[in-house]
């Protein structure tokens, strides 16, 4: 891979027009850089704040030959963008940052677990569901467990909690009989991720560990760094760097992690992009996991992870905006920005709808403690469950 640095004033490409997008574009934007998007559509979060917005699918030919022609650097903003896209782009010349395979490896949950038992880093007990046959042969010992689509699954989506494999039969024809994954379910003590970012000349750094609460299978709380011991911390950031190594990967990729109640760590499923648990990068640590995604693609060197502020991100979802009867509501802004510490980032999404995503509060402090009693204040205002 060619190191050349795309200077402040060049056009990078963006697949991908949501919030993810948008919060790289400002970042973007404040190194001097323009960003070109790729989203079906007339307007995203991302197209408002980009300099262009090319209106076509991701494997739209047209499309992705007009991206190909408007920028010299590509780079995604969710998961499932089409790895032959982004194949295509970069047999078109294009520096793609992650790469096609890289992208291709953790679009598969039974690829991605594979690729992380290689890598040294340990997965939960789980087994391969293609068929009705693989149901059959299931083992007892992988019960209780959770059965998930092995493509396309996030937010919950895709995920079913069985008992025994008559259950697991009835959730895989539901699924349509596609693909899945069977993993046993284990005592939790913690979620939690980590940012890591590898550069184009393989310099790895990874961001402090975040601690995530999910509500309804969608990421509801964050608090960085984790309320774990330096020996946690620094296994699962190890952990990160040695997968992102593995993949031989370029660019910002999420790894989520379970912590055991014996204090043993396991890999969950990786991101190839930055990732709502490191919103709070943006407020609360010298360089964003943002910043750090434009720095990959333009070749730049790595800037610093470290924390400055403690922190804790509260994600905002569209009921919100609605009241008890479930008519239109706001919230109540002014009182929230009142809050010292308090950061409001909104996506700029048009309608507000039942567990969308539609913005976050990261709320910083010089303390875990002090942030924490800020978070809660917020979430108060706000009606949100008290964080803990």
């Amino acid at each position: 891979m060619d190191h050349d640095v795309l200077l402040p004033g060049e056009t990078l490409g963006l697949m991908g027009g949501g919030q993810l997008g948008r919060m790289f574009a400002q970042a973007a934007a404040t190194m001097g850089y323009h960003v070109a998007v790729l989203e079906p559509g007339a307007t995203s979060p991302a197209g408002e704040v980009a300099l262009r917005q090319i209106a076509a699918r991701y494997d739209d030919a047209e499309g992705l030959r007009t991206l190909a022609q408007t920028v010299r650097a590509v780079t995604t903003e969710f998961e499932n963008v089409p790895a032959a896209s982004l194949r295509a782009l970069a047999d078109a010349g294009l520096r793609t940052t992650p790469s096609a395979d890289a992208v291709a490896a953790t679009q598969n949950r039974n690829v991605e677990k594979a690729f992380i038992k290689r890598a040294g880093v340990p997965v939960a007990p789980h087994a391969r569901v293609a068929s009705e046959a693989d149901v059959a042969a299931l083992p007892a010992e992988l019960f209780p467990g959770i059965l998930k689509t092995a493509s396309l699954g996030y937010d919950g989506k895709g995920q079913a909690r069985v008992a025994n494999v008559e259950e697991t039969l009835e959730a895989f024809r539901a699924f349509g009989g596609v693909e899945c994954v069977l993993e046993k379910r284990l005592a939790l003590k913690l979620e939690v991720s980590v940012i890591v970012c590898r550069g184009l000349d393989g310099a790895t750094k990874t961001f402090p560990v975040s601690e995530n609460v999910h509500r309804n299978g969608i990421l509801a709380v964050s608090v960085m760094p984790a309320r774990i011991d330096d020996a946690t911390a620094n296994r699962a950031r190890e952990y990160a760097g040695r997968i992102a190594e593995a993949l031989d990967y370029r660019g910002v990729l999420c790894v989520e992690l379970f912590i055991l109640e014996d204090g043993s760590i396991l890999a969950n499923e990786l991101a190839p992009r930055p990732h709502n648990s490191g919103h709070a990068t943006i407020d609360a640590c010298v360089m964003s996991q943002y910043e750090a995604q434009v720095r990959v693609m333009a070749g730049l060197p790595l800037g610093s992870t470290e924390q400055h502020s403690a922190s804790v991100m509260l994600n905002l979802l569209g009921d919100l905006w609605f009241d008890e009867k479930g008519e239109a509501a706001t919230p109540d802004w002014a009182k929230l920005l009142s809050i010292p510490g308090v950061k409001l980032h909104l996506y700029g999404k048009a309608e507000a709808r039942p567990a969308r995503k539609m913005g976050h509060v990261t709320v910083v402090a010089p303390t875990g403690e002090l942030a924490m009693a800020r978070a809660r204040e917020a979430a108060r205002v706000l009606g949100l469950p008290e964080p803990i």
